[in-house]
């Protein structure tokens, strides 16, 4: 009886891991069909993207649709701005925070609890309500056509990046840090030699948050830049659809540009983004 019974609880088991993976990748499919369509579009002639019934593949395959899309438009331009910001921001975010959050998780000081409840009260402020007095401050201060209203407030923290890191900074052991602080280690030491490396997969996972939301950033560029020749990829790409007359092979080209830094980045450090988003709540300081 013990061996039927144990039998059959592993012929279920194999079952519903079978189905478990049968639906996973049902549902891989579904999640991934844009973007098959977009690539799809985008190596399709027009006449083909306006055909009904469309068709899942192209019947001949415009690999020159991307250089055309390319040289139509300043993409190259475009790129460059974007990257210039982006990497500025994300330096600022994973600094900023990663040295705030240290200071919240392993500094003893009056009113610690208090100050950082009302860091993650932030939070709870929607974006567009302080974005009037932003841009109203960013215009008096003359950073208006510059990128400064996209960079510097990076460097001001962010409540989630710091609430992020600081939980990561509680699971480092007070006796690691008390026995470097008896050796001489100032906090600044400490934090750049102990805690940054022992902290990796969350520097990692804002540092991807803080990528993902500087490059497909549309509503910032949008208010504070003027200039085309200081425009980002997501304001040129709207840019160029206008030019084309919704040219949809050539959008979905300019589309892909935007999106593939994205993918790739998520591609090589998903380790360290799925380890960063796996919160450990640490002891008290």
């Amino acid at each position: 009886m013990k061996d039927a019974y144990f039998a059959s609880m592993t012929n279920r088991k194999k079952v519903l891991k079978i189905a478990n993976f049968i639906l996973l990748c049902i549902g891989s499919l579904l999640f991934l069909s844009p973007l098959w369509w977009m690539i799809s579009t985008s190596l399709k002639t027009m006449k083909e993207v306006m055909s009904f019934p469309p068709t899942f593949f192209p019947t001949d395959w415009k690999w020159e649709n991307y250089l055309k899309t390319w040289e139509a438009a300043p993409f190259d331009l475009y790129t460059i701005n974007t990257l210039t910001i982006t990497i500025l921001v994300v330096i600022g975010q994973v600094i900023v925070n990663s040295f705030v959050a240290y200071g919240f998780a392993k500094i003893p000081f009056k009113g610690r609890n208090v100050l950082f409840a009302i860091v993650l009260s932030t939070m709870m402020i929607p974006g567009f309500v302080t974005l009037i007095p932003q841009y109203v401050l960013f215009s008096k201060l003359g950073w208006v056509n510059t990128y400064l209203p996209l960079v510097v407030p990076a460097f001001f923290g962010g409540a989630f990046n710091i609430f992020l890191l600081r939980q990561f900074y509680m699971t480092i052991p007070n006796e690691m840090i008390e026995a470097a602080k008896m050796e001489g280690a100032s906090h600044f030491y400490i934090w750049r030699k102990i805690g940054i490396p022992l902290t990796k997969p969350a520097m990692a996972t804002v540092a991807i948050f803080s990528f993902n939301g500087a490059w497909n950033d549309f509503l910032g560029p949008l208010l504070y830049v003027n200039n085309e020749n200081l425009y980002t990829l997501q304001l040129g790409l709207q840019v160029f659809k206008g030019e084309m007359n919704t040219q949809w092979n050539y959008l979905m080209a300019g589309s892909l540009f935007v999106l593939l830094p994205v993918v790739i980045l998520f591609f090589f450090f998903q380790k360290y983004f799925i380890q960063g988003i796996n919160l450990q709540s640490g002891g008290k300081s």
